[in-house]
């Protein structure tokens, strides 16, 4: 009994330790600018400048077929699956699209890349792009996102949305930014492009 409980303890231990390192890990790794306009709560309404993205357009209809075979098709890409077998760092958050005239898996690329220096990928599925500069609003969830999750999160951005007279564009995109063996801390956001009438203010630093 006595030795049950101690190994109890010590796996206890090297999960907490493991979870830990996982959250310091995903603290480093780094993650798409923008710049804060409106906070409230987990509700905020943000600018995101332009930047070069990966991208693999799907037939998917949900989180759980796109999450599968999108994700291992460009992280093929940035792991050496391209023109120079070059490995690119993975950057936070990985971006999704869903919608029933078609979804999108896109990673953004690191800061130090642009269409100009990235090597071209070997699978011809995985697009390289440039977004636009953009508006969006966005509201955060805890735990692990599933297609349930996502669709109360959407209805609730919409109600948020509703309440504030604005007007969102477009589909309404999920952003995921753990590894999912990371169990602790875990970071979702539901955003959406929308018309932005509210100034040219900027607070003191992007995030």
């Amino acid at each position: 009994m006595k030795s049950r409980l101690i190994l109890t303890a010590v796996l206890s231990a090297v999960v907490i330790l493991f979870q830990s390192f996982m959250s310091i890990q995903t603290g480093q790794t780094e993650k798409q600018k923008y710049t804060v306009l409106f906070s409230e709560g987990d509700f905020e309404i943000r600018h995101y400048p332009s930047a070069t993205v990966a991208t693999m357009r799907s037939s998917a209809r949900n989180y759980r077929e796109l999450s599968g075979s999108g994700f291992r098709r460009i992280a093929a890409y940035i792991f050496g699956d391209n023109a120079s077998q070059e490995k690119i760092a993975m950057t936070s958050p990985v971006h999704m699209s869903i919608g029933d005239g078609g979804s999108s898996m896109s990673f953004v690329m690191p800061s130090g890349y642009d269409l100009s220096n990235l090597p071209s990928p070997n699978d011809p599925a995985v697009k390289l792009e440039k977004t636009p500069d953009e508006y969006v609003a966005a509201v955060r969830f805890g735990g692990y996102a599933n297609d349930e999750t996502i669709r109360v999160n959407v209805e609730r951005l919409e109600n948020l949305l509703r309440q504030k007279g604005i007007r969102s564009m477009g589909n309404h995109r999920y952003l995921g930014y753990n590894p999912p063996y990371q169990v602790v801390g875990r970071r979702n956001e539901v955003i959406a492009s929308v018309e932005w009438k509210g100034g040219s203010e900027r607070p003191p630093a992007s995030r």
